[in-house]
């Protein structure tokens, strides 16, 4: 059995992890809960399982049952749990630092937490390695490039294709994007996420965030990772192999499903809740509009600009999706914040966390300038 440490238990990604572990109890056990804010949330969920430490790491909690607050909670958390696993759930560059204590305490990470890699991939990785320990994307999309490369190996993989919803604006006229208020774009026509993840869904920076991701997990180049807009959400994503087959990993839109995946990796457990009646696979594929969504092709640029320039982009996305979310900025001024904050000039590589933390800081102190230009 399995001990699962949960950080962000009370998020979206969570909460469905929590559904995977009581699912299938005879394989998982909770081994400790964190939320940042959320107390009342935190203490709901752990109510469903036995005593176990919890954290919350954005306050000083108001009950004694939290074992852990304040400065680096998290990484104590962390080091401190005897999980076999550790689901990073945490929302936007917060997870990076709790990645790599799970790394240096000897735990498995299955990584819903994208930032970590976009701004530290190269370490997080290398890292890993010297470890021995598994790290295993939970993101529906790079869990099927995974699913698929550990079976066909990479060696025999030329390239891979991520698909994307097209977010809650896919059809909306071009010219009535710019009056989109945040309430509209949480609106996601398929999957139930975070409000920021639903918000980068709408503009594809999440797309962008996940090219990033591909490119540093997978080992591959920039024109090796195509995107296309899939809406019905059934294909999670494709490799095409060096022969030119095509592959795809197909299943309902359940996010269970690649949790339940890298939670039991290399293992694969019994489950239906994603399983795809063959009636239901009518499915459509097209090319992203880049003047729809233009953070998709900044995002290619950052890649191709190198490792200060991803951190960047994450960073000024993320100060952008928040001013637009408190109504500071207009939606189509989201992408405009993260061009214009990656004119600057970013260093290629990012060789120890010191160099990611500032590369990031001065990226969210030149984006805030931005904003405050713009308004």
């Amino acid at each position: 059995m399995k001990r699962v440490l949960i950080l962000g238990a009370t998020g979206s990604i969570g909460r469905q992890t929590l559904d995977v572990v009581a699912k299938h109890p005879d394989q998982f056990s909770v081994a400790g809960l964190s939320a940042h804010h959320d107390e009342n949330g935190l203490l709901a969920v752990a109510s469903r399982f036995p005593v176990m430490p919890l954290c919350l790491s954005g306050q000083l909690p108001g009950s004694e049952s939290i074992r852990y607050s304040g400065d680096r909670s998290l990484e104590r958390f962390v080091e401190d749990s005897d999980a076999d696993i550790v689901v990073n759930a945490v929302a936007g560059a917060a997870g990076l630092e709790p990645t790599f204590a799970a790394i240096n305490s000897g735990k498995d990470v299955a990584l819903a937490n994208k930032e970590t890699i976009v701004m530290a991939g190269r370490l997080v990785l290398e890292a890993a390695r010297v470890a021995g320990i598994r790290l295993v994307p939970v993101d529906s999309e790079h869990a099927a490039i995974f699913s698929m490369v550990e079976r066909f190996g990479r060696e025999a993989v030329r390239s891979v294709i991520i698909t994307a919803s097209g977010g809650a604006f896919r059809d909306v006229p071009y010219d009535q994007l710019e009056s989109m208020r945040p309430a509209d774009a949480l609106a996601h026509p398929t999957w139930n996420m975070g409000a920021k993840i639903t918000v980068d869904s709408a503009s594809m920076a999440n797309k962008g965030l996940e090219v990033i991701e591909a490119a540093r997990l997978f080992n591959l180049e920039p024109h090796d990772i195509d995107v296309v807009v899939h809406p019905e959400s059934r294909v999670h994503s494709f490799i095409r192999t060096r022969d030119g087959s095509l592959y795809a990993q197909i299943s309902k839109p359940d996010m269970r499903l690649p949790i339940m995946n890298a939670l039991s990796w290399p293992a694969v457990l019994d489950e239906t809740i994603a399983d795809l009646p063959l009636a239901e696979l009518a499915m459509s594929f097209y090319p992203p509009d880049p003047r729809r969504y233009p953070l998709l092709g900044i995002a290619y640029e950052a890649l191709a600009a190198g490792e200060g320039a991803t951190s960047a982009y994450n960073a000024a996305n993320e100060i952008a999706v928040a001013a637009f979310m408190e109504g500071r900025i207009r939606f189509t001024e989201i992408a405009r914040v993260v061009g214009k904050t990656l004119e600057q000039d970013f260093p290629r590589s990012l060789n120890d966390l010191r160099s990611v933390h500032e590369v990031d800081q001065l990226a969210r102190h030149r984006s805030t300038g931005i904003i405050e230009e713009i308004r």
